[in-house]
C-alpha cells in the first residue's frame, strides 16, 4: 500500500431525487424476483469461457464497441453473467475481504456498491456497516438485483436498498455517501465523466471514491484488455474530473485499489503516474 496526500475532503454522488428517505431494508423489484430467482440457477449452469488470457470474460455480454479516451469501453454484464459473479475462484482470485479491509468501511457508514451485481460485496459490506449502517446496491440489471435483495433476505440483512439505475442516471442521493465503491465496473461506464461529477454530489465530506480494477500493465492478469485498467489510464480520467488521489494498494493478486476524494474548489490535480496505454 502506498499511502498519498491525507485524506480530508468532501465527496458527493448522484443526480437524482428519489423522493422519500428509504427505509434500511432490501427492496426487491416484485415483478421480476421470482423469475430471477430461477433465472439465476440456469445462470450459473452456463460454462464461463476461462481458457486463457484471450478467453476470459463474459456470458452475457456484447462486443466492446464504444470508445473512450482511446479505450475500448467494455460492455455492461447481463444476467447471463451471473455465474462469473458467483464463481467459487473468486475468493481466492479478487480476496474480497482483503480487499474491504483496505478500505475500512466502519460501523454506521453509508455506502454505494455501484454495479452490485448479484451482491458478492454488498453482504460484505453490509455485515461491516452494521444495522445503523446502510449500503446503496445499484444495477443496470433488476435481475441480478432481484437474486442479490433474496440473498439479503436469507442471510437476516435488512441494511440493503437496491436501485435499478440507467447509464445515464446512477440514482445516487447528493450528499447521502461516505463511499462509493466499484468492483470492476469503471471501465463499463458509458458516461464515465457524468458518473464522476455525480459522484461527487453524492458524497459526504470526507467521503472517497474506490476503484478496484484489473491491473492493466500485467499481461499475466487473464482478462480481456478492456477489462483491464493500468493506473495512467484510471489517473488520467479521475484526476481531471475534479479529483484527487489519497491511498492505494497494490496487495491483491490480479487487481489495484485506487481511491479518490473530491480535490479543493480550484486545486489543480496531481500528474498521473507513468503507466502503459
Amino acid at each position: 500500500m502506498r499511502r498519498l496526500a491525507s485524506v480530508a475532503l468532501a465527496v458527493t454522488l448522484a443526480g437524482c431525487s428519489r423522493g422519500p428517505t428509504p427505509t434500511h431494508a432490501a427492496q426487491v423489484v416484485p415483478s421480476v424476483h421470482d423469475a430471477a430467482t430461477v433465472d439465476a440457477e440456469t445462470a450459473r449452469a452456463v460454462p464461463v469461457d476461462a481458457a486463457g488470457a484471450d478467453a476470459v470474460i463474459v456470458v452475457g455480454q456484447a462486443p466492446a464497441t464504444d470508445v473512450y479516451a482511446r479505450r475500448t469501453v467494455a460492455p455492461a454484464m447481463g444476467f447471463g453473467g451471473a455465474s462469473w459473479l458467483d464463481r467459487p475462484e473468486r475468493e481466492q482470485t479478487e480476496q474480497p475481504e482483503k480487499a474491504l479491509d483496505a478500505l475500512a468501511i466502519e460501523p454506521g457508514m453509508t455506502v454505494a456498491d455501484v454495479g452490485a451485481g448479484t451482491g458478492y460485496f454488498t453482504l460484505r459490506i453490509a455485515r461491516r456497516v452494521g444495522a445503523q449502517g446502510h449500503v446503496v446496491a445499484t444495477d443496470l440489471e433488476p435481475r441480478m438485483l432481484a437474486v442479490l435483495a433474496d440473498r439479503a433476505t436469507k442471510a437476516h440483512l435488512s441494511n440493503i436498498e437496491t436501485r435499478v439505475v440507467t447509464n445515464d442516471d446512477p440514482r445516487l442521493d447528493p450528499g447521502s455517501l461516505d463511499l462509493v465503491l466499484m468492483v470492476d465496473v469503471y471501465h463499463e461506464l458509458v458516461h464515465p465523466q457524468a458518473e464522476l461529477a455525480a459522484v461527487k454530489r453524492a458524497l459526504h465530506p470526507g467521503g472517497r471514491l474506490a476503484l478496484v480494477e484489473y491491473r492493466g500493465e500485467d499481461p499475466k492478469v487473464a482478462i480481456k484488455p478492456e477489462h483491464k485498467m493500468t493506473r495512467a489510464q484510471v489517473e488520467a480520467e479521475v484526476l481531471p474530473a475534479g479529483y484527487r488521489e489519497v491511498e492505494d494498494f497494490e496487495h491483491l493478486r490480479d487487481q489495484r485499489i485506487l481511491v479518490f476524494t473530491p480535490a479543493a474548489l480550484g486545486a489543480v490535480p496531481a500528474a498521473p503516474h507513468p503507466g502503459t496505454w
